[in-house]
């Protein structure tokens, strides 16, 4: 864990639950793309910079969730690096309340104020554009792209270094993960399939998504990561035959793919079953209503 591999001629990966890029500007600097969950992926991180040498010049995060970002506020303590990122993830990594805030819909109680929703403030943070432009100065190195992969969160990127290695964040998850979890936080599903749609006859030397191994070709992970959507979606018009209230809907959702409720997982889950109910309300395949007070759904 924590491995630094090399799979360019001057990019790298960090071996880690969240898998960092690295893209190695000169013999001796070097910027990161995310930062881990927390402080000690920091300390990790810095760790393997000094064994090669390298000075941290610059942080790109791929998106605002609390294990790409967690590990911003040390690395800028003992670096003094910039951070830069997508302009709509940029209220949250500046200030992590606003991702427990979203997935609760009000101020989170203490249990979701951890770090695995929440990470430390970054003070230093430029956004960024698809043009690789900040404050209209041009900061990444010659070469280097980014795409927009929204959907998984509201403006999440991809980046490809000179090395044509695409670092593609959380656009797909694991066959394991999928198996295991089966509802992958999703911020909106339409995007999101668009997103698989144009990640899919994408090519490159190599695909580094976050949770999975790098791959040669995308088709096959999104060809799994569309099917748990699409059977989701199954799901959900199935459990809301008759008019139903969110609570029943989302344990129906627990029960289904035996999955086990804890206050995180609450939130994760169903804010993303949240989202879907959103894209079939919008599709004209759901309905909703109020009776009783109650806000409730029914397939149409």
């Amino acid at each position: 864990m924590y491995e630094l591999i090399q799979v360019g001629e001057h990019t790298y990966y960090i071996d880690c639950p969240a898998k960092m890029g690295v893209y190695q500007t000169s013999p001796t600097e070097a910027i990161l793309i995310d930062s881990g969950n927390d402080k000690d992926a920091a300390k990790k991180v810095l760790k393997i910079f000094d064994q090669q040498g390298w000075k941290l010049t610059m942080v790109i995060n791929t998106h605002s969730h609390a294990d790409h970002i967690g590990g911003n506020a040390m690395l800028q303590q003992r670096t003094g690096c910039m951070v830069y990122g997508p302009v709509l993830e940029s209220g949250t990594i500046k200030d992590p309340i606003y991702e427990p805030s979203l997935l609760y819909g009000g101020y989170p109680f203490k249990e979701l104020r951890n770090k695995f929703l929440m990470a430390q403030p970054t003070e230093k943070f430029l956004t960024l554009d698809e043009q690789g432009m900040a404050h209209g100065k041009k900061v990444l190195p010659e070469g280097m792209e980014i795409i927009s992969l929204p959907g998984h969160a509201m403006n999440m990127i991809g980046v490809k270094t000179p090395d044509d290695v695409w670092f593609m964040a959380d656009c797909v998850s694991s066959p394991a993960v999928l198996s295991k979890y089966h509802v992958n936080f999703t911020y909106d599903v339409a995007e999101y399939l668009k997103t698989l749609e144009k990640i899919e006859s994408m090519t490159a030397k190599l695909f580094v998504p976050s949770h999975t191994q790098p791959v040669e070709s995308m088709e096959e992970l999104v060809k799994l990561n569309r099917e748990k959507v699409f059977e989701i979606k199954a799901l959900l018009l199935e459990i809301c035959g008759e008019f139903i209230a969110f609570d029943d809907i989302l344990a129906k959702v627990f029960d289904h793919f035996g999955l086990v409720m804890d206050f995180s997982q609450n939130v994760l889950v169903g804010s993303t079953i949240r989202s879907y109910l959103s894209w079939l309300k919008d599709g004209g395949l759901m309905t909703a209503d109020i009776q009783n007070n109650r806000l409730v759904w029914k397939t149409v």
